[in-house]
């Protein structure tokens, strides 16, 4: 991998600079325009009837009742969907996993409480609503399984009869020789169990989707706040047996995702079946509850069999461990979890032998769909919980036990146990800086002076990495035939009549600054201001600006997004260096772009306005020669492709991401010993996420993902009664965290640029898994060998468990 040019601007004024947001002046006034906003004409509006079993046949569906309900405008019903689409074929999943799901109960069964049976739609929300309870559905209940340990078991209920097993994808990850490293170790720790809990990504904003179809031109106009919009056109295309050219997708303000909104093919189907069958455009906006029962949880993951085997000098040589993955019913983005935690398999570790033996697993379930650090914050938790019980158990201080087997600055870029490479990082100072910001001395002497008071404290490191820009080539592990490799994104940079310049990108926005960050960057190349730029925060199909990757997901638009604007911005500045250097008697190389005007280089009174390049363009082509007069356009479309080549199926081996941040995180906290309530005292955090394009945008992401994995660790769990009962449906019942429940926070940052993107800059997006590392090691150092095995969810009673020492037999030190 070689380095990638830096952009071509003359100087740099607004790049690395926390320019305040350009988003925030229209949501503050509340002038933004989300999925629910747009007003439509003869809109319709679609309620489910979702399935209150977790598990049973459907024998019978009667939808007479909802016709007599005032208001009402039709149903879809599983035997509409089977006759008018085909089921998903989701590129990334195992072969004929995907072949059983549909947007409505497939197969004449329901496999988890509320999937949706039936749609409805009426004139209005409240007339769909009492429209959907008019529906009668009788079911056949079936065995409920929802422990995936269970699941795989030869006796368990099977979900898909088709498929035939509970197991959709299992395979081996074996990288170098985990049995030398076990036989020749000084010392081998082994752990029973781990267990990684679901939890909800909480996006302000729940699914939206609005459809309309012209049955004259015959083509669906789709609005939503879709996460991943040019994937999701192939996956609706194929479904609904329709061009994918005829398909518009539109987002415009996105109230947040955190992943999840990757899923919207599943309700944009239902919704364009229906707008078709009734000649008029529809909308669903699903409820918190919804929201909760039909999925979009974080990965739930058992790990068994785990072992860490450690030398004398507390050197780290290898890991091994089984993994369960439980996706629920259904795989929709799954199985792609299995190889994607392998893009982080060293974690922040120099281990040189890695096996991993893997299994995604059905339940009667809510479906999983990526949340924040997908697949890969599950690994390197338990990979952070291995270390710091090894730690523990053979009396290493853990400071120091991370600082031997941290991976070297020097070190970078480092090539993993699967060929991965590290670009860059400084994890040392990282560690360094933060236990500055809890004031680790004197955290000592705090837990020193805490004893025998019926207080103890703590005090945890979380290290974690956030890998960047996936290769899509590792959905071939899962699905040889998937056609899918390496990572695209466009970015579309034009001039109009006026000198105005309109910048867009394929990327799409949902809260995490977009229209800013790109305005810095292009601004920085034109010698513009970033109030000079109309920014569009992306998320339609029909502006060029979108390739077959195109979105926002995996920490890719720094790189991805940004990329593809300095190739557009570049093209463009070529076409106004070259007008301008027609009317100037200059060459392009003689130009540069400052202060709004164009200028030769050294010579004052030989320059123009940047604007009066637009005029001649597009309003007075006579005045240039003949040959720019043809040619030239003042439009840049600019493509970036990582530098990714195929991964290889069999080994499993090849460069999977391209860039990787680095948190590290810790925390003091108090622990109760009569109610087990855990109190973070303080909390520290520190980022690396190569150059800051905007160091106020980065801050409050961290600040982000820390608040949504504090939240996981100490309130949120997505748990289910034996029978396939959501515990926890509705805010009610399910505690996200808000500003009270939240310590102080204090932040810092270290600066390792990337040597393979076009700014030096890496995504950061991925991190919230670092709070869930940090705690269990917290809580784990208050109690000692008593709370030796912690899962990622630590209310009061687990911590009381633990007290009593409810664990303790879990964890073996072999030799």
């Amino acid at each position: 991998m070689t380095t990638t040019s830096t952009t071509a601007m003359a100087k740099q004024k607004y790049e690395g600079q926390a320019v305040l947001r350009r988003e925030d002046d229209r949501l503050l006034r509340a002038e933004g325009e989300f999925a629910d906003d747009t007003p439509t004409y003869r809109l319709a509006y679609v309620q489910f009837v979702r399935s209150p079993y977790a598990h049973a046949r459907i024998t019978k569906i009667d939808v007479s009742g909802a016709a007599l309900v005032e208001g009402f405008v039709g149903t879809l019903t599983p035997q509409d969907v089977e006759e008018l689409s085909d089921p998903f074929i989701e590129y990334q999943a195992g072969p004929g996993a995907a072949e059983v799901d549909r947007p409505l109960a497939s197969g004449g069964k329901v496999r988890y409480v509320g999937e949706p049976v039936v749609a409805v739609a009426a004139d209005s929300r409240e007339a769909a609503r009492d429209a959907a309870a008019a529906v009668v559905v009788e079911y056949e209940p079936l065995p409920v399984v929802v422990d995936a340990r269970d699941a795989v078991r030869p006796e368990a209920p099977v979900l898909h009869e088709g498929i035939g097993s509970n197991v959709s994808w299992q395979g081996d990850f074996d990288f170098g020789d985990i049995d030398f490293a076990l036989e020749n170790a000084d010392h081998v720790i082994e752990v029973d169990e781990l267990h990684f809990h679901r939890f909800s990504p909480t996006p302000l904003e729940t699914f939206v989707v609005s459809v309309d179809y012209d049955a004259g031109m015959d083509t669906f106009t789709i609005q939503s706040g879709c996460a991943q919009p040019q994937l999701t056109l192939l996956m609706i295309s194929k479904a609904l047996r329709h061009p994918v050219e005829k398909i518009r997708l539109l987002s415009k303000d996105i109230g947040g995702s955190f992943g999840v909104k990757v899923g919207m093919f599943i309700p944009m189907v239902a919704l364009a079946l229906m707008a078709r069958k009734f000649r008029r455009p529809v909308r669903w906006t699903q409820t918190r509850s919804e929201a909760h029962m039909e999925g979009g949880h974080s990965n739930e993951r058992t790990f068994t069999n785990l072992k860490i085997a450690v030398q004398n000098d507390g050197t780290v040589l290898g890991v091994t461990y089984d993994a369960l993955d439980d996706h629920g019913a259904y795989t929709r983005y799954e199985p792609l979890g299995a190889p994607i935690w392998s893009q982080v398999a060293n974690a922040c570790y120099q281990i040189k032998h890695l096996r991993v033996n893997w299994k995604s697993v059905y339940t009667n379930k809510g479906p999983t769909l990526p949340v924040r650090g997908y697949s890969r914050m599950q690994h390197l938790w338990a990979m952070e919980r291995l270390f710091d019980i090894a730690a523990t158990k053979l009396g290493f201080d853990p400071v120091e036990f991370r600082l031997k087997n941290y991976i070297q600055p020097e070190q970078y870029p480092y090539t993993t146990v699967n060929e991965c490479v590290y670009d860059s990082g400084n994890l040392p100072e990282s560690l360094r800086k933060v236990l500055e910001l809890i004031d680790y001395e004197d955290a000592k002497r705090l837990q020193v002076a805490a004893v025998g008071t019926g207080k103890r404290i703590g005090i945890g490191i979380g290290s974690t990495l956030d890998s960047g820009t996936n290769n899509f080539g590792q959905s071939r592990y899962i699905n040889p035939n998937s056609g899918m490799s390496g990572n695209t994104e466009a970015g579309l940079v034009r001039m109009g009549s006026d000198g105005s310049v309109y910048v867009v990108t394929g990327g799409v926005a949902y809260g995490q600054g977009h229209e800013t960050t790109m305005a810095q960057v292009v601004a920085d190349m034109l010698g513009l201001r970033p109030e000079d730029l109309i920014t569009h925060r992306g998320g339609d199909s029909l502006l060029g600006a979108q390739t077959g990757f195109s979105g926002s997901y995996a920490s890719q638009f720094v790189v991805t997004g940004i990329g593809a604007l300095i190739d557009a911005t570049n093209k463009l500045i070529r076409e106004i260096k070259l007008v301008a250097g027609s009317q100037l008697g200059a060459t392009a190389e003689e130009l540069v772009l400052e202060d709004g005007m164009v200028k030769v280089a050294g010579d004052p009174d030989r320059q123009m306005p940047i604007q009066a390049v637009g005029w001649l363009v597009h309003m007075s082509p006579a005045e240039l020669p003949r040959e720019l007069a043809e040619t030239v356009t003042l439009v840049g479309r600019g493509v970036y492709n990582a530098p990714f080549t195929v991964p290889d199926i069999e080994t499993k081996k090849g460069n999977l991401t391209l860039t990787y941040s680095t948190q590290v995180h810790a925390a003091v906290v108090e622990i109760d010993e009569d109610t087990g309530q855990v109190t973070v005292l303080r909390y520290g955090m520190v980022d690396d996420c190569g150059n800051p394009i905007n160091p106020m945008l980065i801050q409050g992401q961290v600040h982000g993902a820390t608040a949504h994995g504090l939240s996981a660790a100490l309130f949120e769990n997505f748990h289910y009664t034996p029978d396939g009962q959501l515990l926890g449906a509705n805010f009610y019942d399910y505690h996200a965290a808000t500003a009270y429940d939240m310590p102080t926070l204090r932040y810092d940052n270290v600066v390792s640029p990337s040597p393979f993107t076009p700014t030096g800059a890496k995504g950061m997006g991925e991190g919230g898994g670092a709070p869930q590392h940090t705690l269990g090691a917290a809580v784990q150092d208050a109690l000692g060998d008593t709370g030796m095995v912690l899962d990622s969810h630590v209310p009061s009673e687990v911590v009381l468990d633990l007290l009593a020492g409810a664990n303790s037999a879990k964890v073996k030190v072999i030799r």
